[in-house]
């Protein structure tokens, strides 16, 4: 079984099987360029990519994978510490990108000393004749971006993406008559794993935008779109964008909580209820909303998907009732979780218990009918405060709810009366556009007196990293405390 049979065992040749930032490949050029970097790479214990929103992006990962060479995605904006962890962490014996791309031929790139191997998308090869890698190998090494100490390496196997395409493409009806649009970082789950090899294992159409603007997802024409809160937010903002959303069949958001005001707007506009999932680079996505679910609801990520189990436990491992209110940590085991970190044995231990199931280490309630909903991270979002376990985003949609609030960002703060007071970090719509005594009143009044903020900070704009999540780690230096 390959990884990738909708490209590689069709006869059939699109006139644009993949476009990224308007530049385009049949299957059978993307096919020859791939197997001309995979007879360059062949052998390499591992191989790093630069991995820019290009064709040759895509083109060294399906080489990689042709190869059976782990691919090692990182971010063109990386700095030299992480380049040189990342490169030495990995073993990656090779560094490849775009043949005309200056970045990665001087600076911190070129100083990790890893041979550069350009990628040209107008060089052509003949295919290897030998077999096609199966199934069981490292097919992906991903890089986990904690808060704290050096970035992990997670690595992949391509059984575990498989199991995780075919999944998805069950709950969301994903066919090769679709056109996945997206316009993600390809070195994430997200952008790289659903957002490039999803459709290219289904043999459907993708088309990249290059960045995730309102203007980019209107003219793409697509009937299937990716997206994180923030693009979509950026979206509801734009009418007519939004508008020209209401012929695709899915919108599909994730990599951090929609907002209910975004999923409400993008319904009115569109007509579409936005489908959320759930996931982490360690498991790929492991829960989501259906395409065939007519009840999707802001803020519900749905169920598991086939061959995922999860349960929520309490902070001393006991069970935790599906009632819809009480929070427990979200752990997960399945066809798609990874099996332990590289070179991090005591990190590997600690993220699992005793009988197999992995931490997510985020809190989450569920359902009677076993819809999720995810709460934020224990570390971050589970706010002890007066005796009360509380949510964050509980509070954060509370907030984005009122009139003249555009971000919201909720943190629990050391309290020697309350063990944690709620700090809410605003971005209004406009100066003066809302008071923090009438954010206050609003979550006390639409939720209960204890789980209002005892401070409201506002600010010009949230700390964010590529995948558009608050890093909440730095709300304390933006608000300049």
């Amino acid at each position: 079984m390959q990884l990738l049979p909708g490209l590689t065992e069709t006869d059939s040749d699109l006139p644009e099987c993949l476009s990224i930032n308007g530049r385009s490949l049949d299957r059978g050029q993307l096919l020859a360029v791939a197997w001309t970097v995979a007879a360059r790479i062949a052998g390499a214990p591992a191989a790093a990519v630069y991995a820019s929103a290009s064709l040759e992006t895509a083109v060294a990962v399906l080489g990689g994978l042709l190869a059976g060479v782990p691919v090692v995605p990182i971010a063109p904006d990386s700095g030299s510490r992480e380049i040189a962890h990342v490169m030495s962490d990995s073993g990656a014996a090779v560094l490849l990108g775009a043949a005309d791309e200056p970045a990665v031929q001087d600076g911190p790139w070129a100083a990790s000393g890893v041979p550069f191997v350009p990628v040209s998308v107008a060089e052509r090869g003949g295919a290897p004749t030998g077999p096609l890698p199966g199934l069981d190998g490292i097919a992906l090494v991903l890089y986990t971006s904690g808060t704290t100490g050096v970035p992990k390496g997670v690595p992949v196997t391509g059984r575990a993406i498989a199991a995780d395409l075919d999944a998805l493409a069950e709950a969301w009806a994903f066919t090769p008559q679709d056109t996945l649009v997206h316009g993600l970082p390809l070195f994430h789950v997200h952008g790289l794993v659903l957002g490039l090899l999803g459709p290219l294992r289904l043999g459907a159409r993708l088309v990249h935008t290059g960045r995730p603007t309102p203007e980019g997802y209107a003219k793409a024409g697509g009937s299937l779109y990716y997206g994180v809160p923030t693009v979509w937010s950026r979206i509801a903002a734009d009418p007519a964008a939004a508008a020209a959303l209401s012929g695709a069949r899915l919108l599909v958001s994730g990599s951090a909580a929609l907002p209910a005001p975004v999923f409400e707007r993008l319904e009115r506009l569109t007509g579409l209820r936005p489908a959320e999932r759930y996931g982490m680079t360690e498991t790929l996505i492991t829960v989501a909303a259906r395409a065939d679910d007519p009840d999707r609801r802001a803020g519900v990520v749905g169920r598991p998907l086939r061959g995922i189990e999860t349960r929520l436990v309490g902070e001393h491992g006991e069970p935790v009732a599906h009632d819809g209110a009480t929070v427990g940590e979200l752990q997960v085991r399945g066809a798609t979780v990874f099996e332990g970190y590289l070179r991090r044995p005591e990190a590997t231990q600690a993220s699992f218990t005793a009988d197999g199931w992995f931490r997510t280490g985020d809190m989450a309630v569920v359902e009677p009918d076993g819809a999720h909903r995810i709460v934020g991270r224990a570390s971050t979002d589970l706010i002890k405060s007066g005796g009360y376990r509380i949510g964050a985003g509980e509070v954060e949609n509370a907030l984005l709810a009122q009139p003249g609030v555009r971000e919201a960002a909720v943190v629990g703060v050391p309290d020697e009366d309350l063990g944690q007071r709620i700090v809410a970090y605003v971005v209004a719509e406009r100066a003066g556009a809302v008071t923090e005594q009438e954010l206050v009143d609003a979550v006390a009044r639409e939720l209960s007196v204890h789980k209002r903020p005892r401070a409201v900070v506002f600010l010009d704009a949230l700390p964010r990293n590529a995948m558009g999540k608050v890093r909440k780690d730095q709300l304390t230096n933006a608000s300049g405390d």
